[in-house]
């Protein structure tokens, strides 16, 4: 094990590195930069910002299966290790720049609703699509991957995008989640 620990440092990179590889999909996929990844690449050939979005959403499914029971791991681990902490925070970070490059994307091809900023957008693209979404629609409530990639997809949509005007329930017809499970 100690062998191991040398050759990355320590247990907080060694965490990292097989963090990455999951998410990736493997060693070899994480030694290649994001950006040259194939689905990385055509993310930002697409010129259609629906179909950006679809394209990130048929990711998340298979990212969250392989990772999820790590960054599980790597979740509870933090509390009690400051460099397993940083960790965490580092590979956060990272995801959080990886979904506003997204947002800069959608936005560079008008695909961006004009009330949003792109750190807005950022932060939506961050929380749809975070591990604690796929944990409570995957995990816990049981749906396909590939209905939740598709609520991914149109949820990202409906938010992100121009076009889809919203009309707010008004206030007298809201009810609680409480009261909608009585009726």
């Amino acid at each position: 094990m100690e062998t191991i620990y040398r050759g990355f440092g320590s247990k907080a990179a060694l965490f990292k590195g097989v963090m990455e590889a999951a998410i990736a999909g493997g060693a070899a996929r994480a030694a290649i930069p994001p950006e040259e990844r194939p689905v990385v690449r055509a993310m930002i050939a697409e010129q259609n910002p629906r179909r950006v979005l679809e394209l990130h959403a048929a990711t998340q499914p298979g990212i969250h299966a392989r990772a999820g029971p790590l960054y599980r791991v790597l979740m509870e681990a933090a509390a009690a290790d400051p460099d397993v902490a940083d960790v965490w925070n580092q590979l956060e970070a990272q995801r959080l720049t990886g979904m506003r490059r997204i947002a800069e994307k959608l936005k560079n091809l008008g695909g961006i609703r004009q009330e949003l900023s792109l750190d807005e957008a950022g932060d939506i693209l961050w929380t749809v699509n975070s591990l604690a979404v796929y944990n409570l629609l995957v995990v816990q409530r049981g749906w396909s991957p590939e209905r939740y990639r598709d609520w991914i997809a149109s949820t990202n949509t409906r938010a992100l995008l121009p076009g889809r005007k919203r009309r707010p329930t008004p206030p007298s017809d809201r009810q609680s989640i409480h009261e909608r499970r009585r009726d």
